[in-house]
């Protein structure tokens, strides 16, 4: 007779798969309250205290370490020292190990945890079994989670064992279980720390993707297991297409400016980067100044609203072509025009937060990974320097909206705005004064005047040539870290022109 070890936290399912192990003909071991659990639903099952000799120690701390179970889960069949082992010290194998661990994240995550709360919530002998049943899983089957029952049972009715590759990916299973679990201690026991000797993410599968950035690339989104929220968490989608790889990229970008913005706003983005941006008194008219910022690059775009879409913007949405729209909500009336599009994704924002997530972020380089803390700090107005002319006060709404939205611009990168509207965005150039010259030709182009406009610059501007451009096109006001060794020649440049210009000491790099 074939033998299962039962040792379970989470006990959903665990009668019905420990029934279906018995009508298999498997000896069922199980310990503390999962034997109780099998006994009381009628389940013929031997407490492991029985097997080992020991009852449960130190407060259940010590339960399952112990020779014949360990030794039992490891012996390999087919090595004859092995077996030999077994006789000579009267232990039984075991065929079949199904844990599941104790709660350890969600209880660390709690307010009112202390540190003892979590210390005791740290599993020993679950992960050691699970290991053990991993490693040799070419003769023993390893099960981690309710959700594989059905399927481990289908396999030993249809051939009396599993196959090689389901106890393989079982094993990979176990072993991923095991040192996320790890991780999430360490990262807990590290605290505060951002950049400990060793980062030990984990990262669990939300959904597969059709392909990645190209169709040639093979795709998944992954959350950080740990965080108390992600891109899609809470967030219910209501209609359309399954979400792509681009999709999400530029719905992380959309949303992280979003959330900074104050009042009724909008954003939209076009590979990764904002195309047109819109603050004003009613979601409505941020929406459309938005989009009349730049309609064309809009086409296929990414729109993120700060507020639930009324029917009138409902029908006004539903005459564009939107590739994902995410809203806190939906007005029914405006759900009927919007599915009149079946292309288009809508995401309905459940979590609705108001703050920015402060984390690690993290940049794939090469054979390694570059970690820093994610660009949320409040800019400081203390720190903030007006170094010539005179700032008009609906001058200052202006410039600290371009400078919201240029952090969440591709560098180098330079943004041009007026009454809580973004009139040109110049990204991604090699050299600053060409961004300058494609935000203000971009505006051009779309027929903004820029007289009384202000620019904002993610970073110094290393000659007055950048400036110059953007006060010769009627720029009034300008809004940059400072820093340059020709600060002085910018600064008189701007000043001889009649205009104002503001140092915030801090730069907002993007690559």
């Amino acid at each position: 007779m074939r033998r299962a070890l039962l040792s379970v936290y989470d006990k959903a399912g665990i009668a019905a798969f420990a029934e279906g192990l018995r009508r298999l003909d498997f000896e069922l071991l199980a310990s503390g309250g999962t034997a109780r659990l099998l006994a009381d639903s009628g389940i013929q099952v031997t407490p492991v205290e029985e097997l080992t000799g020991f009852a449960e120690m130190l407060g259940h701390r010590v339960v399952t370490l112990h020779p014949k179970v360990h030794g039992g889960i490891l012996a390999r069949r087919d090595v004859p020292a092995d077996v030999a082992d077994l006789e000579q010290h009267g232990i039984d194998p075991i065929d079949l190990v199904c844990v599941n661990l104790y709660p350890f994240e969600q209880t660390a995550a709690r307010l009112d945890a202390t540190w003892d709360d979590a210390i005791e919530q740290i599993d020993i002998g679950g992960p050691a079994l699970l290991r053990a049943a991993a490693k040799n899983h070419a003769h023993v089957i390893p099960v981690c989670r309710p959700e594989d029952y059905d399927m481990v049972l289908e396999e030993l009715r249809a051939d009396a064992g599993s196959s090689p590759v389901t106890r393989c990916r079982l094993a990979a299973r176990a072993f991923a279980t095991t040192a996320a679990y790890d991780a999430a201690v360490a990262s807990w026991m590290s605290g505060d720390e951002l950049f400990p000797e060793t980062v030990v993410a984990a990262f669990d599968r939300v959904h597969e993707l059709a392909y990645g950035e190209n169709p040639h690339q093979r795709a998944a989104y992954f959350a950080q297991r740990g965080t108390r929220t992600h891109l899609l968490s809470r967030v219910e989608q209501l209609h359309g297409k399954p979400l792509s790889f681009n999709n999400l990229n530029d719905l992380s970008a959309a949303r992280l400016l979003a959330l900074e913005l104050d009042g009724p706003g909008c954003v939209i983005v076009k590979h990764a980067n904002p195309c047109g941006v819109g603050v004003a008194a009613t979601i409505e008219e941020a929406y459309e100044q938005a989009l009349a910022a730049d309609p064309v690059s809009a086409y296929g775009g990414v729109v993120v609203v700060t507020h639930p879409v009324s029917a009138s913007l409902g029908v006004r949405l539903a005459q564009q072509f939107i590739e994902v729209l995410f809203s806190p909500g939906y007005d029914e009336t405006a759900m009927e025009a919007l599915v009149q599009k079946p292309a288009t994704r809508i995401l309905n924002d459940l979590e609705r937060r108001s703050f920015v997530p402060a984390e690690r972020d993290f940049k794939r380089v090469l054979g390694g990974v570059l970690v820093q803390d994610r660009d949320v700090a409040p800019d400081p107005l203390s720190e903030m320097n007006v170094v010539c002319g005179a700032v008009e006060p609906g001058s200052w709404a202006d410039l600290l909206f371009a400078w919201t939205v240029v952090k969440h611009v591709t560098s180098n990168a330079i943004v041009i705005a007026r009454g809580g509207q973004t009139l040109g965005i110049g990204a991604g150039q090699m050299s600053r004064v060409d961004a300058v010259r494609l935000a203000v030709e971009k505006a051009r182009e779309l027929g903004h005047s820029l007289e009384g406009a202000v620019l904002a610059s993610d970073a110094f501007f290393p000659f007055a040539d950048g400036p110059a451009l953007a006060l010769e096109a009627g720029i009034g006001a300008i809004i940059q870290p400072g820093g340059s060794k020709r600060d002085d020649e910018v600064v008189a440049a701007v000043g001889a022109a009649g205009a104002a210009m503001v140092f915030t000491g801090r730069r907002h790099f993007r690559h």
